[in-house]
Parts: C-alpha cells; structure tokens; sequence
C-alpha cells in the first residue's frame, strides 16, 4: 500500500513538474491584438495509415492581410447561426463551459468512445493558431490553458473574429469570406440566417459535410440541421417565424434539387450518430447575446518596419486535419 500511495505521490509531481514548465511555456497571445493569423496550406502527406492528409501552417502577419474580414463585415444574422451552434454561451464564459463539458462527457460514456467535443469557440482558436488536431488529454490540457489566456488577453469581439477568419469551412478554404464567395458567390456581409445555419453545419467536419455543396442540394443530415438550428434562432429571438418560411423555402445558390429524404438510400449514412449531438442540446437553448455587443479590436498600429523585412511568426508546426 505505501508502494502505491508513493508511487502515485511521484506521478503527481512529475505531472506538476511538466505541467509548470509546459505552462511558463505557453504562447504570448497578446500578440494576437497586433497580429493576424494566417493559414498556409501545404503539400498533404502521408499519415501512419498510408492516407495522404492535409497539411497547414498558422502564422502571424504584422500586416493585414487582404483576405481578412473585419467582424463588422459579417451579416449579423450569420454570427448569430455559427454561435448558436458553436458555442451559444460564447459571451458569458471565461473560455470553456462546463455544462457543455458535463454533457459531453456523459455522452462519450454511453457511447464508450469519444464523440462529442465540448470546445468553445476560444478554445477553438486556441488548438488552430497555436496547437494541433491530436487527440489526446494532454493537447486539451494545454487548449484549456490557452483558451484562458486568450480571454484575458483578448475582447470577445477580436477572438470571434479570429476564429470566423481561420475555420475551415471546406477543402483548402479557410475564412468567412473565401467561404461565402466559395459556396454562395456573396461577400459576409450579404449572408443571411439560412446560408450562416450551413456555414455553420459545416464546422464539425467541413470536408465531409460539404457533400450537400458536390451534390448541389442538402443532405438528410444537413437539411434537418440547418432547420433545427433556424427554429432554435426563432426562439431566442434572433429569426422571426416569417423571416424563416422564407429564407427556408428559398434554395440557396448551389442547390439545384431538393433536400435528400429520410427514404432516400445514402442520403446521409451518418445521420442517426450526428442527431443524437443535436438532440443532446435541444431541451436547453441558452440565451443568445449580440453577436456583435462590441467592436472588434482595432489592431494598434504596426511599428516602424526596420531596415529588412520582419519574418512572420509561426505559431506552431505544420499539422494535419483529419
């Protein structure tokens, strides 16, 4: 027995030991007031399994780089979609949600398997500017300590605009404005609740669920997502009931048939497992603020540039998305 109490007394300060260097470590996230992420796609590589996967790089430009889009450029009724289903507490807390964080982990234990995330849209940022998409409690770890950071660095207002210019909306498109050009041929600014609800159904896997663009009209998964998180913006206030019989009837610019039906065959294999995170969220809608309570940080002017041109900042090492 005191076998054990030491040798778990020598695991607890060899974590405490790492956990304090890894932490003293941490990125300077103050930069993120001055500085813009930008995402670099690589060449894929092979993985482990011999699949090729796609390879990025975040760096920070002092610069601002001609893609980005001011927070104040995106329709405000997209915001309120993306944050409806990202992260609907998103202004109230302090980088994480515990509830959030409960409900995940009772789902992942009935199901015996990770599978429901339970990320804020800041620790979100934090694993895609500075961290990769490793799987392990380690990489939550160190996005948790990030995420906090981040809020208290950073207003609510710039973190929701660095996250809408660095998410992957689709293969090789990464920001709201080359996914709005992408998908509906409009600048952000022109989105409405509809088309923000499917920029939105695309975040937890954009890749895959970007079929209903291929196929040129909505899967079974992505037609019953979009309505659900329409009627869950009708009911915090941000939709009206009219608003939304017209938006719903109206076929977005790539659809060029109606939305696949429960009947249809492989209309959406996944469609069962992808409900049950909806479903795990329906009976408690939180409050849904401003998307836009404040404006976005006003990056502080650049310092004189010196002599040769600055190299910009890598936040992290290339990593793959899965």
């Amino acid at each position: 027995m005191r076998t054990l109490f030491a040798f778990l007394i020598l695991v607890f300060v060899v974590a405490a030991v790492a956990a304090a260097v890894t932490f003293s470590q941490l990125p300077d996230v103050g930069l993120l007031k001055t500085h813009y992420p930008v995402v670099h796609v690589l060449p894929p590589a092979k993985n482990a399994h011999g699949r090729e996967t796609q390879r990025f790089d975040v760096r920070l430009s002092q610069g601002r780089p001609g893609a980005w889009v001011d927070l104040g450029e995106v329709s405000r009724s997209a915001l309120a979609a993306i944050i409806m289903s990202e992260d609907g507490n998103f202004y109230t807390h302090d980088g994480y949600d515990m509830d959030e964080i409960k409900r995940a982990f009772k789902q992942d234990v009935r199901s015996g398997r990770f599978k429901r995330g339970a990320s804020t849209i800041t620790q979100q940022v934090a694993k895609n500017v500075y961290l990769s998409n490793e799987k392990s409690v380690w990489r939550k770890l160190l996005e948790l300590a990030i995420a906090l950071r981040l809020e208290e660095a950073l207003s609510k207002g710039r973190i929701l605009e660095v996250y809408v210019n660095i998410a992957e909306w689709g293969p090789g498109i990464f920001g709201i404005g080359a996914a709005s050009r992408y998908y509906f041929g409009k600048d952000p600014g022109s989105l409405n609740t509809k088309e923000g609800a499917f920029l939105a159904m695309l975040l937890p896997s954009p890749i895959r669920y970007s079929q209903s663009y291929r196929d040129g009209r909505l899967t079974r998964y992505a037609a019953v997502t979009i309505r659900r998180l329409m009627e869950k913006l009708i009911i915090v206030g941000r939709l009206t009931p009219q608003e939304f019989e017209e938006e719903w009837k109206s076929p977005m610019a790539f659809e060029k048939a109606p939305p696949a039906t429960a009947d249809e065959p492989g209309a959406d294999d996944e469609f069962d497992e992808r409900m049950e995170d909806l479903d795990a969220t329906d009976a408690q809608i939180p409050p849904l603020e401003d998307p836009m309570p404040v404006a976005a940080e006003a990056p502080a002017p650049p310092p004189p540039q010196p002599s040769e041109p600055a190299r910009p900042v890598s936040t992290h090492r290339d990593s793959a998305r899965h």
